[in-house]
């Protein structure tokens, strides 16, 4: 790789250990994705909870720590696996709770923001047309890329800690102009008119194109497509297809219009989303024994425009007895969902709110789902419905009211 002046200097130790460690592993990154130099960025975003990280990342955090480690740019963590007030209630291990606590603490010591959040695009920081950051987690980093016009790759943990460290990081992959080009035309003729419609989207699209670099460009739909659909359907992608890009024609930066999503190529192929084609999806999911005692709100966490519309569904009414409904999200979304009554609501109605976590990364998930007997997972969520399925679960995807309305009747449909 072409280093800088700058660069050499702290391959050199001139910024301390931890810089010199951070930009060492950087270069061995750079070097396997054939990245010729490096090139700033202004904010990181990195996976970090005691679940993910074990022991060994825990004991690696602590020694980057005490070397002096600091981030030279804005850093923010994902969602962890504990809500600290329901670890007793959910049966997960007081020990890694400790370790999840002393984890946090570390990374605070090193100057990263623990927001916990998997939507921090939403509440926390929107990076610029443009702009190079370094994050982790796939949902984040489709939409950074997507809606915003942004530049990042999937970071690892380490890497995005790295980037926040050494602010910079190798120039490869949607960083470069060549990678970020329509691969292949979706024509979208369905309605899509809830979350779990976009979410459906991802799943048909990126179930036969799984790969990385695999850009779709969606045209043709009727109306400007909200933020939390774009979530839905970015993180989709992301899960189903492993992709880190996509264009919407008119509504994402770098799609003015078919011919510029595509610069100049012409589509490799080009497919059609119709109603009835999301109707059989839908019709897909196995029902198993219609166990219908767990249903979950989560992955991405849920915006407060997505709490109000909870709120509105469970207004007066109760979760089925002997079922369980969680609803995750991040602590500022929570605390302005309390404020607007809009929490109250939905715990009035029998609603576990977890905050700072996402479902499907809980500490002892699996052991949960034998104790409690939960055999199926309803969701408006398509990618925790599909990501879910390693802690053996039987995953179904169903529209919002009907989530809703499983929670409340105890009857799958």
């Amino acid at each position: 790789m072409q280093l800088t002046a700058e660069e050499r200097a702290i391959l050199e130790g001139e910024r301390g250990e931890a810089a010199r460690r951070a930009l060492e592993y950087q270069v061995k990154v750079g070097e396997f994705w054939g990245a010729e130099r490096f090139v700033p960025v202004t904010n990181a975003h990195m996976m970090g909870d005691i679940e993910v990280m074990g022991d060994g990342g825990l004991q690696w955090l602590k020694d980057t720590a005490a070397l002096g480690a600091r981030c030279v740019v804005g850093t923010t963590t994902n969602a962890r696996c504990f809500d600290f007030e329901h670890c007793r209630r959910l049966g997960q291990d007081e020990g890694e709770a400790a370790k999840e606590r002393e984890l946090i603490a570390c990374l605070r010591r090193m100057d990263v923001i623990t927001t916990d959040t998997c939507i921090n695009y939403q509440t926390v920081y929107q990076p610029h047309f443009g702009e190079h950051v370094a994050w982790g987690d796939t949902g984040t980093v489709i939409y950074a890329n997507s809606v915003f016009g942004a530049r990042s790759n999937f970071e690892s943990g380490p890497a995005a800690l790295a980037a926040a460290i050494t602010g910079r990081t190798p120039e490869y992959g949607f960083h470069l102009d060549a990678h970020r080009r329509g691969g292949f035309a979706v024509e979208l003729r369905a309605r899509l008119d809830d979350l779990a419609d976009w979410g459906m989207v991802g799943k048909l699209v990126g179930e036969p194109h799984q790969s990385y670099f695999s850009v779709p460009v969606f045209h043709g739909f009727h109306r400007t497509p909200i933020a939390d659909e774009l979530k839905h359907l970015g993180a989709a992608l992301a899960s189903y297809g492993s992709m880190g890009m996509f264009h919407f024609v008119g509504a994402t930066p770098e799609a003015p219009t078919l011919e510029a999503a595509f610069g100049g190529r012409a589509p490799a192929e080009r497919m059609v989303i119709a109603d009835a084609d999301l109707e059989r999806g839908y019709a897909g999911y196995g029902l198993g024994g219609r166990d219908a005692r767990l249903v979950v709100f989560s992955g991405p966490q849920q915006s407060l425009l997505e709490m109000k519309r909870l709120a509105q569904l469970f207004d007066g009414r109760k979760v089925q007895e002997g079922s369980s409904c969680f609803v995750t999200t991040n602590s500022a979304v929570l605390a302005q969902a309390r404020a607007l009554g809009y929490a109250g609501t939905l715990e009035a109605a029998g609603v576990t709110i977890l905050q700072g976590v996402c479902f499907y990364i809980l500490q002892n998930l699996s052991l949960m789902r034998v104790k409690n007997g939960w055999q199926n997972l309803v969701s408006n969520s398509a990618k925790i419905v599909n990501i879910i399925g390693a802690h053996r679960f039987n995953t179904i995807l169903r529209r919002t009211q009907d989530c809703v309305d499983i929670a409340c009747t105890g009857i799958l449909k």
